[in-house]
């Protein structure tokens, strides 16, 4: 018999914002997360505070901004106009409430809905904000949205400006922690962006004299560029580009100082301009991969009232550059049609060296064709009875759906560790690719490789990136390997596959080491899983000496049911984040080429920290 939920006037509620923001987090700020992802919120609250002092220096106010991590804790102090003294409440803690509305004040700024800071008020245990203005100081301090203390104005010495701290609640972002590499790489880019700002973190600074220019510098060495930085400057954009020797194609794209992680109308149209300029100077019609292949480029355009297709801001969807402006499609065709194909008549060698890095593209793409081709109807026939791949229902490019950020693929060794995490994981969100042994070392060897090598091609075709990662299906793409010898060597060979072949999945943050537990703590009344020797000790002195100690020696040891804990809504994940400033050749040649002196002195010096570990 099926009950009937009552439907009445007292079933309608209606939330105030906090409870709202708090109810539906995702709605403002995307995922939740722990911080080992880019995207997870504890960096969306950081940006948006860092954006409202961003767009206080893009009006000509402030130039400088610190930013101070204590633990948990975040404090950021602009040196803006500071907010008026009589709005701070409302600006913290009532929504659709800023100066962004008008446009005069904020003519192309990023935050435009007066939603972001009070998001940021909403998830947070403790949040303070503090407002400077001609000698006088407003401060607030609230707790989950709730306001805890409204301190009358007071006196002050400080310079004009605002300073907000905040704590992000525990309840709601698990036991999280900021990876400094992920901040590091947000307060670069706006740097890059804002040319003359010059932003603190934790005594670090960060400043930018030539914009795109020291970003694609700091992201491309010179030995790896086919000919010297194309930098082009005009209103409302700026743009830098290059060729390289790796494959695929790699962007940053930004819109109103925002980094538009993916892409939008923006990205497409540069894309397109492109192929269009490259074609016309040469007056041949190139292949539009054999012109992008190899491309690095940065592109930043200026919006008025842009419209993106989520709160968290990372994909443009404006079609227009104003309300009385050209479409950006359009704009952005003009400026690099004129601009680019100028440059290449100025510069002859470069663009000879642009026709000679589009001539190798088109030759090795037609060595490849037939195996491409025979490779692609190989992984498309065993995709239907694919024993490797377990597929999960949600993809990362399902469009409007809240859980494609949720889509992983974990790349396990072996049938053990395969079947344990087959049964455990969530099928809406999660899948599984088997691999049968330890895989190809790529290193030297040339993208022919991916479509010989069976299990290399497969796994191109169920992430769905032979042509890039814009439609790449899974959101996270985990190597899970036991902690042994023989899976460090497993994760080493992956990761060599996707620096060789794909660095954009690495560069983009996509890639990611499963964390395991080393140990089981438990007595009669509770269950401890431990990660670390501290951890374990931490959970003895917790349950008692005599609690039994089990110690997990690979992923084939762990029942399904404990696997559940390891890959839910606890699941550990490490990055794997590239240095900027390291040469990937360099990195590979030193890591994966033939034995040196070097290396060996590496291995000897760093010997008794990894032993430190395992024991």
């Amino acid at each position: 018999m099926s009950v009937v939920a009552n439907y009445s006037e007292e079933t309608i509620r209606t939330l105030d914002w906090k409870e709202h923001i708090r109810k539906r987090p995702g709605m403002y700020i995307g995922k939740l997360g722990d911080g080992a992802s880019q995207d997870d919120g504890i960096y969306i609250l950081l940006k948006e505070v860092l954006d409202n002092s961003i767009d206080e220096y893009m009006m000509g106010f402030g130039k400088k901004i610190d930013i101070i991590l204590n633990e948990k804790e975040i404090t950021i102090r602009d040196f803006g106009r500071g907010i008026p003294l009589g709005k701070v409440l409302d600006v913290a803690s009532k929504m659709n409430t800023g100066a962004k509305y008008d446009s005069e004040v904020f003519k192309k700024s990023v935050g435009l809905n007066g939603v972001g800071i009070k998001a940021v008020n909403a998830l947070s245990t403790k949040f303070v904000i503090k407002a400077f203005r001609e000698g006088e100081c407003k401060e607030i301090e609230f707790s989950e949205g709730n306001l805890v203390t409204d301190r009358p104005v007071t006196k002050t010495e400080e310079k004009n400006g605002t300073e907000i701290s905040f704590l992000p609640d525990r309840s709601l972002f698990g036991n999280y922690h900021y990876i400094t590499e992920f901040v590091s790489q947000m307060l670069k880019n706006y740097v890059y962006l804002n040319s003359g700002l010059t932003l603190t973190f934790n005594g670090e600074k960060y400043f930018s004299k030539n914009g795109l220019l020291d970003l694609l510098s700091e992201n491309i060495t010179e030995d790896n560029r086919r000919y010297p930085i194309i930098h082009m400057l005009g209103t409302d954009i700026e743009i830098a580009m290059t060729h390289g020797d790796a494959y695929g194609e790699e962007y940053y794209s930004f819109v109103n100082g925002q980094h538009t992680s993916q892409g939008g109308t923006h990205l497409l149209a540069f894309r397109e301009a492109i192929v269009k300029t490259m074609r016309d100077f040469y007056k041949k019609d190139f292949d539009f991969s054999d012109i992008r292949t190899s491309v690095v480029a940065a592109i930043a355009i200026k919006v008025q009232e842009p419209v993106f297709e989520s709160q968290t801001k990372t994909k443009l969807g404006s079609k227009d550059i104003g309300p009385e402006g050209p479409s950006v499609r359009q704009f952005i065709m003009d400026f690099v049609s004129q601009n680019l194909d100028n440059y290449l008549h100025k510069h002859p060698e470069t663009a000879d060296a642009i026709l000679r890095k589009i001539q190798d593209s088109e030759k090795e793409r037609k060595a490849i064709s037939g195996i491409q081709k025979l490779a692609k109807e190989r992984a498309k026939k065993v995709s239907l009875h694919n024993k490797k791949l377990r597929d999960c229902r949600v993809h990362f490019n399902d469009t409007n759906n809240e859980k494609s950020e949720l889509s992983t693929i974990f790349i396990t060794e072996g049938d053990s560790a395969s079947g344990s995490i087959t049964k455990s994981r969530d099928v809406n969100t999660q899948a599984v690719f088997s691999l049968k042994g330890k895989p190809l070392n790529t290193y030297g060897l040339t993208k022919k490789i991916v479509y010989e090598n069976e299990e290399f091609n497969l796994l191109q075709a169920a992430l769905n990136i032979e042509e890039g990662i814009d439609e790449l299906r899974y959101n996270q793409i985990v190597i899970s390997t036991d902690a042994d010898v023989d899976g460090m060597h497993i994760r080493l060979l992956l990761i060599t596959f996707f620096l060789k072949f794909f660095p954009e999945v690495i560069k983009s943050h996509h890639l990611y080491i499963l964390q395991t537990p080393l140990f089981r703590i438990r007595n009669k009344k509770k269950t401890n899983y431990c990660y670390s020797e501290e951890e374990k000790l931490a959970a003895l002195e917790e349950l008692g000496k005599n609690a039994e100690i089990t110690r997990f020696k690979g992923l084939g040891e762990i029942s399904p049911d404990e696997f559940k804990h390891f890959i839910g809504k606890d699941i550990r994940l490490e990055p794997v984040i590239i240095n900027t400033n390291e040469s990937i050749a360099q990195m590979l040649d030193f890591f994966m080429g033939k034995n040196t002196p070097e290396r060996q002195d590496f291995i000897i010096e760093n010997l008794r920290v990894e032993q430190d570990v395992v024991e």
